[in-house]
């Protein structure tokens, strides 16, 4: 029996998978490939496609894609004019809406928007029964940014805030059904917008990639020392912010008990403000830029921490490091529509004296480490491996198809 073709909108190529949105998408689509579907990818793509060709094939079974071209630092300043919030502006493209289009002329059953954001490239009316995969609440990004930022950034992301208000509640409501990445994103977006149809996913983690190595692989932090790890996309300003909070608000605290501790930074084009401060304090502070593979340096650190105050959607990065078997402190924001408990799973701290005690408390307690461990590895084993996810997806995507039948 023929399989039903659904058409996967993406606004980004998706490889190297090094961020959380293309490590969701990414996984999801690997989970789909083969299944209920016949799987046409659209996204913008670079020149040379051949180091990603058993990449693409994994994740569908046609790809269709325009040169890839990110904004430079001029459109995006042009951009604040624009009724759209920048990050939609930019994402505009002649050669993108005109792949899109002639990929609807084939008449797919089902067509998933991949972020909000791609709805610029789709037409004024979709046929097929649609879909809008959303992996954060956009706006609550934004606002998030306004209430913590001074000066001009105040107004400025005030007024991105504004116009991703309108633009995500006019993308949302003209797609059959929204997909969310946690029932709390779901409740918000619903809510928010008065959507009526909302489905939730959960998040998920590459078990086998992201084997189990326990907390005393690490080696011990003796009375003084000790590691802390952060992976972040550092193009991201939520991520910086966050390791601002680290260096001025926690480490200070922890040197005053541990002068031996020191911290790891994984993310690609860490900005300078921050090797900066670290070398002018003389932190023991490694700013790695990209790695290939950030398990060794997860693997060698006592601690995972996640200082995050602004931000949607769920963090990959904190199931990737409880897969792993790493202790996680983290924010509130940090841990946000993850279903995982304070005290059992992980350790929750929202200001610089809580974040330090957390860490320490760990660093005294190797039996804590482990506890901690190993009750997230088993919930992760449990619950939210990326087959199981890409599940629920497919799920989604088929009752979706039989209400437009």
């Amino acid at each position: 029996m023929k399989r039903p073709r659904l058409l996967f909108v993406s606004p980004r190529f998706l490889f190297p998978m090094d961020q959380g949105g293309k490590i969701r998408t990414g996984n999801i689509l690997r989970g789909l490939k083969g299944g209920a579907f016949h799987i046409t990818l659209a996204s913008p793509a670079p020149k040379d496609l051949i180091p990603f060709d058993a990449d693409i094939a994994a994740v569908s079974d046609r790809f269709a894609s325009w040169q890839e071209a990110p904004p430079s630092s001029a459109r995006r300043f042009r951009a604040l004019a624009s009724r759209l919030p920048i990050a939609v502006a930019t994402d505009r493209s002649f050669a993108g809406s005109s792949v899109v289009g002639n990929a609807l002329a084939g008449k797919p059953d089902v067509v998933v928007v991949d972020f909000p954001h791609a709805d610029v490239l789709m037409p004024d009316r979709i046929r097929s029964a649609s879909i809008l995969f959303t992996h954060n609440v956009e706006t609550e990004i934004f606002e998030r940014h306004a209430k913590r930022a001074t000066g001009l950034w105040k107004w400025v992301w005030a007024d991105q805030s504004r116009k991703m208000q309108r633009f995500e509640h006019e993308s949302l409501s003209r797609y059959d059904t929204v997909i969310a990445v946690s029932s709390r994103d779901r409740d918000v977006l619903t809510t928010r917008y008065h959507l009526s149809a909302v489905e939730a996913i959960d998040t998920g983690v590459d078990l086998d990639f992201f084997a189990m190595n326990p907390p005393e692989a690490a080696g011990d932090p003796g009375t003084d020392g000790g590691t802390l790890i952060f992976t972040a996309t550092m193009s991201w300003a939520a991520n910086v912010e966050g390791i601002h909070f680290l260096l001025d608000e926690v480490l200070p605290l922890l040197l005053a008990v541990r002068p031996r501790i020191r911290a790891v930074i994984i993310g690609r084009n860490p900005p300078a403000s921050l090797s900066e401060k670290i070398k002018q304090r003389g932190l023991a502070v490694t700013l790695t830029g990209f790695v290939d593979d950030i398990r060794p340096h997860v693997a060698q650190a006592n601690v995972y921490v996640i200082p995050l105050f602004v931000g949607s959607g769920t963090r990959i990065k904190a199931f990737e490091a409880m897969a792993m078997g790493r202790p996680v402190v983290s924010t509130t924001l940090g841990i946000e529509g993850l279903d995982v408990t304070d005290g059992e799973d992980f350790l929750r701290a929202d200001d610089g004296p809580s974040f330090a005690r957390s860490i320490l408390t760990l660093l005294d307690d190797a039996a804590m480490r482990s506890c901690l461990a190993t009750a997230a590895r088993r919930l992760m084993e449990e619950r939210f491996s990326w087959s199981h996810v890409a599940r629920q997806f497919e799920a989604i995507c088929l009752s979706s198809l039989q209400r437009k039948a």
